[in-house]
């Protein structure tokens, strides 16, 4: 086995970059590990824990390079670098005929226009950036992380007292003016506003509002933390205020994981003063009414069945999907289970998603994984970029006898690998063969989270995990009470 350190001093690449780049090394035969990353303390950390972190690479500084692969041969190990540095050197050559600037106010007196700056460097720069960004009267999207809770308040604190948004930190996910930004999907403009905080729930609703025939208008993030006590809610109440007053919206959509009571009760106050309809899905509330029509989903498809109904001035529908229809189709799945087949094995790349599913499908025994979370993605991409890291999971859950049902999401769009079905179809054949092969059955329920207009194309993904033997659910709410139905849990 051999490793190789690469130092670049004083160069630096935004992270989505140096996963991207990461994915190519990474994927060259015989490398077993590739990390391209800066010199961040943080960064030193995730290389410490893969094996990689030299006593060269712990003395560069912050805005130092650090490209580190470890592969079977020499040869593996120059032929990766030699990607790395072929695929930097095109983006330098593209940058000669590109306008570059060396700081954000140089920029703004190139573009007296511009009105949002996206931001995305290491965390301990992004405070700064967007600082500048709301001194020279930008709207920020801060696509960095591991951005302080204190920053991040006093950014929203000044945005808020500017009449300006701070989208994040760690906003993956935007529509603005029909421009999709950083991991979004291609879904057509309409009259429907929605504010998410969260990246892969935002992009469910909007995939659905795309499919039942809606559109939407703006699509704004608030990052996640921003309906915890600490903030307080400052972005989603303030990006409700301007979807209240943008002509082109009509219907309103706020997406959150469960927040503080504190903030949901200003939230349910602000609603009531707002003049159009507003549609809210806190993951694992319940669908109700509430005062002036406001409409509370329990899931992100009832969310987006709900606004297109009242965009078009329809009551929203009382439920989603048909769950005895579900439950016929589980009857067939659950009758090839071994006995001590019980349990159900989540594998997810978005965050909400896996959320929405554990919520949905609750139950004793049963596993639920976001493999985008920090935990497993230290030195690696992230999974809606370079989806093989969940492969070796899908195999480990074939061998686990109690799985009887595995639950994956494929999420296409914008910045998401070209191909996650055709990468993960693969896994999901070998899957299938070893539980066989053990006298078991693995039911695979897959949903892909797109459109047909994103670059991967959802009906070709869709083709991919059928012909691997997935079962292809048309949400992912409805593909986690498809698991429970196989369990003989109640949905």
């Amino acid at each position: 086995m051999t490793v190789r350190i690469d130092i670049r001093e004083n160069t630096y690449y935004d992270s989505v970059t140096l996963m991207a780049l990461t994915q190519k090394m990474a994927a060259h035969p015989g490398v077993t590990e590739a990390v391209a990353v800066m010199a961040t303390p943080m960064n030193k950390d995730l290389l410490a824990g893969v094996g990689l972190l030299t006593a060269a690479a712990d003395a560069a500084g912050a805005d130092d390079l650090i490209v580190a692969i470890r592969a079977e041969s020499d040869a593996a190990c120059e032929a990766a670098l030699a990607l790395f540095a072929g695929a930097t050197a095109r983006r330098a050559e593209d940058k000669k005929t590109a306008v570059s600037f060396t700081s954000l106010d140089a920029a703004v007196r190139h573009l007296p226009g511009a009105n949002l700056a996206v931001i995305s460097v290491p965390g301990e720069y992004a405070a700064r950036e967007a600082r500048a960004a709301l001194r020279n009267g930008l709207h920020v999207m801060l696509f960095s992380d591991n951005v302080s809770l204190a920053d991040e308040i006093d950014l929203k604190t000044t945005a808020h007292e500017k009449g300006l948004l701070v989208m994040g930190p760690d906003c993956g996910t935007a529509i603005v003016n029909g421009v999709a930004l950083c991991f979004a999907n291609a879904v057509r403009r309409g009259n429907i506003g929605v504010v998410g905080a969260s990246g892969t729930g935002t992009q469910e609703v909007t995939v659905h509002i795309d499919r039942l025939g809606g559109g939407v208008s703006q699509v704004l993030g608030t990052g996640g933390r921003d309906l915890g006590a600490e903030v307080g809610g400052i972005m989603m109440l303030d990006c409700l205020a301007a979807l209240s007053k943008d002509e082109a919206t009509g219907v309103i959509v706020l997406i959150s994981k469960p927040p503080a009571p504190s903030v949901a009760d200003k939230i349910v106050a602000a609603i009531q003063t707002c003049p159009k309809p507003v549609v809210v899905c806190f993951l694992g509330g319940a669908n109700a009414v509430g005062a002036g029509g406001t409409y509370f989903a329990a899931t992100l498809e009832e969310a987006a069945r709900a606004a297109v109904a009242l965009a078009t001035g329809d009551k929203p529908p009382s439920q989603a999907c048909s769950h005895e229809k579900l439950a016929t189709m589980a009857t067939v799945a659950r009758a090839k289970l071994a006995p001590g087949q019980h349990a159900i094995r989540g594998l997810y790349c978005g965050g909400t998603l896996c959320q929405e599913a554990a919520r949905t499908a609750p139950g004793e025994g049963h596993i639920f994984i976001d493999l985008g979370d920090d935990d497993y993605t230290k030195g690696k991409p992230h999974p809606m970029i370079e989806p093989s890291l969940r492969l070796p999971y899908i195999l480990e859950a074939a061998r686990d006898p109690s799985v009887a049902v595995l639950l994956l999401d494929v999420v296409l769009g914008y910045g998401a690998h070209p191909d996650p079905a055709g990468v993960t179809a693969s896994a999901i054949v070998q899957a299938r063969e070893i539980a066989r092969a053990a006298g078991r059955h693995l039911e695979v329920i897959a949903y892909v989270c797109g459109t047909d207009a994103d670059p991967q194309g959802k009906a070709g993904q869709e083709s991919k995990l059928a012909a691997a033997g997935a079962t292809l659910a048309k949400s992912n709410a409805r593909g986690a009470y498809l698991a429970a139905a196989v369990v003989s849990r109640e949905v």
